[in-house]
Parts: structure tokens; C-alpha cells; sequence
């Protein structure tokens, strides 16, 4: 059943499978469209939040310091577990480390 799905996706022309759509040629990683659609436009709720602690009413400077540090806690820890994943992923699967840790490929 793979090998019939598998000569049947290799008959269809990359045009209609993708669309036109292809990689990044030289851009990889952060500057990607979704990156911005995320830091632009999901985020400004977050934004709007951290503004909030310091320049609203009641201001508390001490305790808006401290929610700043919670959130670059969880976003470090969050950045940092998702490296160690694709670190583990290209290592278990791809038989070595993802290219800024090693040697790009073939």
C-alpha cells in the first residue's frame, strides 16, 4: 500500500504539490514571514501588557520587574528546550547535529 501511495505522490508534478512554494534559498531560521506574523501581530497583546505595568495606574515598578523576569524565564527555558530537541531529533534521526552545531550536509 506505501509503495503504491509512494509511486503515486512521485507521478504528481512539485508544481501541484507545493504550489511554487519553495525554501528559503539563503534565508533559514529566524527572518521568516511567520516570524514576523508571530512578534507583529500575535504578541501585541503581550506587549501591550508589559507597557501596562509601567506606565498605568497603580504603577509598581518592583512588581512589573518581576513579571519581566517570569517572562523571559519561560520563553528562555522554552527556546532552550526546543534547541536541545532539535539537537536530539537531527542527532536520533538525521545521524548528526542540525547544521550550526555541525558541518552542513551533502
Amino acid at each position: 500500500m506505501s509503495a503504491t501511495l509512494a509511486a503515486a505522490l512521485a507521478s504528481i508534478p512539485p508544481e501541484v504539490l507545493y504550489h511554487g512554494y519553495d525554501g528559503t534559498q539563503g534565508v533559514t531560521g529566524f527572518p521568516n514571514t511567520g516570524t514576523w506574523l508571530i512578534f507583529g501581530v500575535v504578541l501585541v497583546p503581550i506587549y501591550a501588557m508589559v507597557i501596562a505595568w509601567f506606565t498605568g495606574t497603580p504603577r509598581d515598578a518592583k512588581t512589573g520587574l518581576l513579571g519581566v523576569g517570569y517572562l523571559v524565564g519561560l520563553t528562555s527555558s522554552m527556546w532552550i528546550s526546543m534547541f536541545v530537541l532539535t539537537v536530539i531529533i537531527g542527532i536520533v534521526f538525521f545521524g548528526g547535529a542540525p547544521e550550526p552545531l555541525a558541518s552542513p550536509g551533502p
